[in-house]
């Protein structure tokens, strides 16, 4: 039975279909779903959220009173994406697209992302011609940041380009800048190249990047752990940066600024021991700061051609191990900048211009009601948000 007392759907048996409604129900980095699957397995795991009860028989072995406690706080929290609910669905918009859903298991799932653990993705959305497992096989990832300079682009279009003549396959995140130059290099030298989005898969973002996207969907994949039609949000960016640095065999930062989101992908790829790799810049440059960082302080290896990186990719690679989180960062602050967790998710959530009520808050920032009505309070205080008026829904909230 679902949790208002509907009979639960056929497909919530089986397991193909249990994880990609887990992909639509829980976001990326929901460590009690994690938990959840991982000890119940992804189907049992969704007839507990389709029960609505975090007490019953089935969660026993979850074990302590404060283990049960999160769940019942997950359920409120997925509770508001069950209302029609269909990964059968989603499948058919993924398939109008030339796509499909892979599941741990299938014959094209990248295999390092097992190294995630629990944090690995119950599915992925992949569209394109190539196969995403043969892609991520002999892969190197190259990042960096949007705003880039035309040295930055240049060297990631060198090592692009190198690497692609050494039969490695090209990784990246479809974004402005060094992610743009490295999909771009590896087609116009004829190699494969994959796109980790931050979004569903049948969208295109930026905009601006639709035909670029679709030329690495040729004979490359682009793909994604997030189900059909969600948009891209700072943690969602955060969390897919995850993906790239374990479906990928080395990590090499070209460009990125002291502060740059990049830097979270090599601080993934050194938690998972990933070789790891940065692109010196000029000492007087800002849009280098990052890769000398990452040199001083996660022990990247400076490299300058592709025949280095190559030297990085075939480097041996092992078990996951905890990374210190960067330390707060100095210089100009940014609008969400000092938000974590809730508030971040919530305040990310919001609307800029007309307001939104609680609920479909919540729902966007995949937390329950109460959660995004506290954190609604907390932001207020900071100047993050404010109540602009009112209608039969409640209260409406934006951020300013």
């Amino acid at each position: 039975m679902s949790g208002d007392g509907r009979p639960a759907a056929a497909w919530a048996g089986e397991d193909r279909w249990a994880r990609a409604a887990w992909s639509r129900l829980a976001e990326p980095g929901d460590a009690v779903a994690d938990a959840l699957r991982s000890a119940l397995g992804p189907v049992a795991a969704l007839d507990v959220v389709l029960g609505g009860n975090a007490d019953g028989p089935e969660t026993e072995r979850l074990g302590t009173p404060r283990a049960r406690a999160a769940l019942r706080t997950g359920l409120q929290r997925w509770r508001p994406r069950l209302d029609g609910l269909d990964p059968r669905r989603d499948a058919e918009v993924v398939a109008r697209l030339g796509g499909r859903v892979l599941v741990p298991g299938d014959e094209e799932w990248p295999e390092r992302l097992a190294d995630l653990g629990e944090a690995c993705p119950p599915c992925l959305w992949v569209r394109g011609g190539g196969s995403a497992a043969a892609l991520a096989r002999r892969s190197v990832a190259l990042v960096g940041a949007r705003a880039s300079t035309p040295y930055g682009e240049h060297v990631t279009a060198e090592l692009a380009a190198g690497l692609v003549e050494r039969g490695v396959a090209v990784l990246s995140g479809g974004a402005f800048g060094i992610d743009a130059a490295a999909h771009r290099a590896a087609l116009a030298v004829g190699g494969r190249t994959a796109a980790v989005l931050a979004c569903g898969v049948d969208r295109a973002y930026p905009v601006a990047h639709e035909a670029l996207l679709g030329r690495v969907a040729e004979d490359g994949v682009v793909l994604t752990e997030q189900a059909p039609g969600a948009a891209p949000t700072r943690w969602r960016f955060l969390e897919r940066n995850r993906l790239i640095a374990a479906a990928s065999g080395a990590v090499v930062l070209v460009e990125a600024a002291w502060r740059s989101g990049a830097l979270s992908t090599a601080t993934r790829a050194a938690g998972l021991l990933r070789p790891l790799g940065a692109v010196p810049g000029p000492v007087t440059s800002a849009t280098s700061a990052g890769c000398h960082r990452v040199m001083r302080e996660l022990q990247a290896t400076c490299v300058t051609e592709a025949s280095e990186v190559l030297e990085l990719l075939e480097a041996p690679s092992g078990a996951a191990v905890d990374v210190p989180e960067r330390r707060r960062l100095s210089g100009r602050r940014r609008p969400l900048d000092g938000l974590e967790g809730d508030d971040l998710r919530v305040a990310d959530a919001l609307p800029v211009r007309r307001g939104a009520p609680v609920a479909a808050v919540a729902r966007a920032a995949g937390v329950d009601e109460r959660t995004a009505a506290a954190a609604l309070g907390r932001l207020v205080l900071g100047g993050h948000a404010e109540e602009v008026g009112a209608d039969e829904r409640g209260s409406l909230w934006r951020r300013t």
